[in-house]
């Protein structure tokens, strides 16, 4: 190989050696380079006014509720109300063929004049024979007999007076009355049926009625909220009867979204159920357009502790160790760093926190797979739709 050759060779190798050594030194310098920080989503805990309660299911129950039977028996004369419409206490609701009844009562009425005029003889007689001279004119025996009559027709008097007064009783139950106002049930018996009264468990059931307003809604509380509603109620000379449960209370409806009935626990029984271990609680609400009828389900909301201010944050805030539930908190200098909280219930989708998060926290609410403790991260704020209305969140 001729030298110039030779050196031309060597100068393309020195060469590629310098550029490949350029190459290796970009190389390394993008390795090098720190990586942007992650971009996560921050948002201020939502501050809430929450109500502990707990929730039950019952049965609607009437305040009153009357069976309408004879309390005399006859042939039904008369119906005086449209089945299902509403009473009040004292509307006439049936009769009775009332022409037997007169007319016991005109013979009772007969009897007892009967029985005054044979009291008036006797006292006329006694008295005569009080003025006769004892010994020579009547003898002792005869006035005995006289007082005697004189009794006889006294008790006999008094007894036409009692059958008078029966009688009189037994018309005035002819006309069956309503006992109580609210909303009758259909007719049980027709027009000229007979109908069998008395006192006795075989009398004829003509119609019902119930109560409307109010009306009470009848549920069944375990042995420890029993418990914590004592320690929670308030006792007062007023409610000793509840042992001072007059707890407010909510309700709503099978075909109902939200609790808007309004009223308040006035019983609880005296015994807890062996079997079951619970005990039975009735609760009162108004009901003046009807709509709660006796029988009828519902879901009660029972209030256990006063409002107070609660924070809430999104279930995606909330992460997992192990056992253990953390959110990640930002510092000022855009640092992560996590906060072990107690977990309370939903409440509008959002998660009460019970403990370990303060209402000025900055909490990463979306992008907790990018950061790690400690690490810097690229904040953005979410909407905030935090407030400070009652809410009121369950329990159990």
């Amino acid at each position: 190989m001729s030298p110039r050759r030779s050196r031309f060779a060597f100068a393309s190798a020195l060469g590629l050696s310098l550029s490949l050594a350029a190459c290796g030194d970009n190389t390394s310098s993008q390795t090098a380079a720190p990586p942007p920080a992650p971009k996560v989503t921050v948002s201020k805990p939502v501050s809430k006014k929450i109500a502990d309660y707990d929730e039950y299911v019952g049965r609607f129950v009437a305040f009153d509720f009357v069976e309408v039977r004879a309390r005399v028996s006859g042939y039904l004369d008369k119906i005086h109300f449209t089945d299902g419409q509403m009473v009040r206490e004292g509307d006439q609701l049936f009769t009775i063929d009332r022409r037997p009844f007169e007319a016991a009562l005109d013979q009772a009425k007969a009897g007892k004049q009967q029985a005054e005029a044979n009291l008036a003889f006797a006292e006329s007689d006694l008295k005569r024979g009080e003025n006769l001279i004892r010994g020579t004119t009547i003898t002792q025996q005869t006035l005995d007999q006289r007082m005697q009559a004189k009794r006889v027709a006294e008790a006999s008097v008094t007894a036409q007076e009692a059958a008078m007064t029966q009688a009189a009783l037994d018309l005035q139950f002819t006309e069956l009355k309503s006992p109580i106002s609210g909303r009758i049930g259909d007719r049980r018996v027709s027009i000229g049926n007979l109908v069998t009264g008395g006192t006795s468990g075989t009398t004829t059931l003509l119609a019902t009625v119930a109560s409307v307003d109010p009306i009470r809604f009848e549920f069944t509380m375990d042995e420890a909220s029993y418990l914590r509603y004592l320690r929670a109620a308030t006792a007062a000379a007023s409610s000793e009867a509840n042992r001072g449960m007059s707890l407010p209370a909510r309700l709503k409806l099978i075909d109902e979204q939200e609790f808007k009935h309004e009223g308040k626990i006035d019983f609880v029984d005296n015994a807890i159920d062996r079997s079951s271990g619970t005990i039975r609680g009735r609760a009162e609400f108004k009901n003046p357009d009807g709509r709660l009828t006796p029988g009828m389900f519902g879901r009660i909301q029972i209030t256990v502790s006063a409002p107070a201010v609660a924070v809430l944050v999104p279930d995606s805030a909330i992460a997992t160790e192990q056992v253990r539930k953390f959110v990640y908190v930002l510092s000022k200098d855009d640092v992560v760093n996590p906060k072990y909280v107690t977990l309370g219930p939903v409440v509008d989708g959002l998660r009460v926190i019970t403990s370990g998060l303060d209402a000025n926290d900055t909490v990463v609410v979306n992008g907790l797979m990018r950061v790690r403790p400690g690490a810097k991260v690229s904040p953005e704020n979410a909407a905030s739709g935090g407030d400070a209305k009652e809410t009121v969140v369950g329990t159990n």
